[in-house]
């Protein structure tokens, strides 16, 4: 029998190789990990591929209009018979259904443009805000992320960061690329004439995203599921709407009773983004400008304390 003693073979571990980066990368970490949760529901593609049908609708629109100019002839055409027939040129009539339309590349445009990809966009928010936050609150998963060397502010951050990128990828950024689409289509002169609506879609863009990212924070960490956020959400983005109009419009209160809309509020600010006319509001009785910005100001702070507070009683081992 061998005298050899056995030596035991100790576990080793491999140095970290790589380049350590501070807490405030791990922002981009729970973003990540929150975006790829995101994207495999199908539920989301769903809604996504609806805003992406009405982004052609508006992108194939202009170049629509453009072909049907260059292959109608400039003879006028007779409609109708006898005296209450009419002669009309072809390309005035599509000049009037541009207008009509505002495929045109105008702010009238770009309103329309955000108003219906921000209906899409609080519809998904309304139905995956338990996906991205609520469901860390559930199954005890945000004392995990608050033990490592992160900082409250950085879970919240990415948080933040991961709703930021689906609202911009929905409404900034195709807008963007249709501001981009007119130039081409329309002269170089464009670019120069309409570059305060390049600056209105962004700040639109960046308030839109302010606001709906706190407000779906806010609203994903108090109620957590997502039945309790749907129904949130279609009270604070379509019950007020019809609470307002009954308040202003049938028992002729203050037009500042339209504040309590929030929806209402983002298409006045963005209204003021975008440089355009209050009269061209077609709902009537509207407040300032100003006075939607102090509101949506006001719930935004109001969000900030409310996730304060509610993340310093989550308890860390």
């Amino acid at each position: 029998m061998s005298d050899r003693t056995t030596v035991p073979v100790l576990l080793t571990y491999r140095p970290w190789r790589g380049t350590l980066h501070g807490p405030t990368y791990g922002m981009w970490a729970i973003a990540r990990s929150s975006l790829f949760l995101l994207l495999r529901r199908k539920l989301f593609w769903a809604l996504y591929g609806v805003s992406v049908m009405v982004f052609l609708l508006f992108f194939y629109g202009q170049y629509l209009q453009s072909w049907l100019q260059t292959q109608i002839p400039d003879e006028p055409i007779r409609l109708g018979s006898g005296m209450i027939g009419a002669t009309v040129k072809p390309k005035e009539l599509i000049d009037i259904f541009r207008k009509v339309l505002h495929l045109d590349g105008s702010g009238y445009t770009f309103r329309n443009f955000f108003n219906y990809q921000s209906q899409i966009t609080m519809i998904i928010l309304a139905l995956t805000g338990s996906i991205l936050i609520g469901n860390d609150f559930r199954f005890g998963s945000l004392p995990f992320y608050l033990s490592k060397p992160l900082h409250r502010w950085h879970y919240l951050g990415g948080k933040f960061l991961a709703v930021g990128i689906i609202i911009n990828l929905i409404t900034t950024l195709p807008a963007i690329v249709l501001y981009v689409e007119y130039g081409l289509i329309d002269t170089w002169e464009y670019y120069w004439d309409a570059a305060h609506l390049l600056l209105g879609i962004l700040m639109f863009g960046t308030i839109l995203t302010i606001v709906l990212g706190l407000l779906l924070l806010a609203t994903a960490t108090w109620l957590r599921r997502t039945m309790p956020m749907i129904m949130i959400w279609t009270s604070l983005f379509v019950f007020a709407r019809g609470l307002s109009d009954l308040l202003v419009i049938s028992f002729r209160l203050d037009s500042r009773w339209r504040l309590i809309d929030m929806w209402n509020n983002l298409y006045l600010v963005g209204n003021w983004c975008l440089r355009m006319d209050p009269s061209t509001i077609q709902t009537p009785f509207q407040p300032k400008y100003i006075e939607a910005a102090l509101v949506l100001a006001i719930v935004c702070v109001a969000c900030i304390l409310y996730l304060n507070r509610r993340i310093q009683a989550v308890e860390v081992a």
